[in-house]
């Protein structure tokens, strides 16, 4: 059931390395996850859960000093095959929402960042309250869906790219150099990361 599981951090390659720690519970380690603000778990497609189960997602986030502390961000089910979880506030959070007895399995302190999942029944895990601060901003969403756009005209417009030599003069075109469209897009990049909402002054 362990391949059964994905996730995603974004400029990163899919992980679908889920180590199973028990029957029913499911590991995995990001590493170097210091700049990891956010992160998709999903369903792989590979099966669905059996009847009337489901998966409560974990996060660990490292502390050399200590052994792991499990926030509980929230399900994933047949019904919700996938979730964007905040993970940036849990790094400061210290253990305010320690889940109190919870661990996957025989584990020694970690330098890396771990999701982990508990398969477990549908009416145990809709009883679950999960750290507020996990749910993915729908501010967020807009920040993704304008990358995502500019990447798409970048990519898209690049596409066209002609040295001089390659050119034949048309006299009634007016042509752009794709420097320009680097240099705004690296522009219009750094102003979203810097404020999201720049584009509504």
């Amino acid at each position: 059931m362990a391949n059964l599981f994905g996730i995603i951090v974004s400029g990163r390659l899919v992980q679908t390395n889920f180590e199973q720690m028990g029957e029913t519970q499911f590991l995995t380690v990001i590493p170097e996850a210091d700049n990891i603000n956010h992160v998709v778990v999903f369903l792989t497609g590979t099966q669905p859960f059996p009847d009337g189960l489901g998966g409560s997602v974990y996060f660990s986030w490292p502390d050399p000093a200590n052994p792991p502390t499990w926030h509980l961000l929230g399900n994933i089910t047949n019904d919700k095959p996938s979730a964007i979880f905040k993970i940036s506030g849990l790094k400061k959070s210290g253990d305010m929402t320690l889940q109190s007895g919870f661990s996957f399995g025989q584990q020694k302190m970690s330098h890396n960042a771990q999701i982990g999942i508990s398969v477990e029944p549908l009416t145990q895990i809709q009883g679950q309250v999960a750290n507020p601060g996990t749910e993915a901003s729908s501010l967020n969403s807009y920040v993704e869906f304008s990358q995502a756009m500019c990447e798409n005209l970048y990519n898209f417009a690049s596409s066209f790219a002609q040295s001089p030599s390659q050119m034949t003069p048309n006299p009634s075109e007016q042509y752009l150099p794709l420097s320009t469209l680097s240099k705004w897009y690296e522009n219009f990049s750094r102003r979203l990361q810097q404020n999201p909402n720049f584009w509504r002054k």
